[in-house]
């Protein structure tokens, strides 16, 4: 594949997006519109791999705006996709943002709104205040990866699972 040949010569940028297991079709069509993929052309990326999990959407491989787009919806590890990112964008499930952080990769967590009860944003809310990342919603992903500074995160230090353990049995209610 083309584009996978570029990035291994080190000429070619780009993003992961990761809904889970969860259906986020939201954020699936906000990143594949032409405004975002624009703004990701325009900050250098020339590849987008979605990870579409149980939505409905379906983008299809294509090239806009001189990016290459390609998806699929589940993988029994996303490992590797993470680790060859550049940008990851995520859902706020616990699981794919310590595999993001872990891996020491730029990473940008999409709220989804529409959920009741949601509890994503109190743990997006604190990963960022402990400046390990960005979060947004849908409406404002393009203004955030046109602002933020990715260069200014901190590396997330892994290892110490029982303190977030304790953060979410907090925010879940069980203490």
């Amino acid at each position: 594949m083309e584009t996978r040949s570029r990035k291994q010569q080190g000429k070619s940028k780009s993003v992961f997006v990761t809904v889970g297991t969860t259906k986020f079709d939201k954020l699936i069509e906000t990143v594949c519109s032409a405004s975002t993929l624009k703004c990701l052309q325009m900050l250098g990326y020339q590849e987008v791999l979605l990870q579409i999990g149980a939505g409905e959407f379906e983008p299809g491989k294509s090239e806009v705006q001189g990016i290459s787009v390609d998806y699929y919806k589940f993988k029994p590890s996303i490992k590797g996709d993470i680790e060859s990112a550049d940008l990851v964008i995520s859902h706020a499930g616990a699981g794919s943002c310590l595999e993001t952080l872990g891996a020491g990769k730029k990473l940008l967590v999409v709220i989804n709104d529409e959920l009741m009860g949601n509890h994503q944003l109190e743990l997006a809310y604190q990963l960022h205040k402990d400046q390990h990342l960005y979060y947004c919603t849908c409406r404002n992903l393009v203004e955030t990866l046109e602002t933020a500074d990715f260069n200014k995160l901190v590396p997330f230090k892994p290892g110490k699972p029982e303190i977030f353990a304790q953060f979410l049995d907090k925010m879940m209610g069980f203490t």
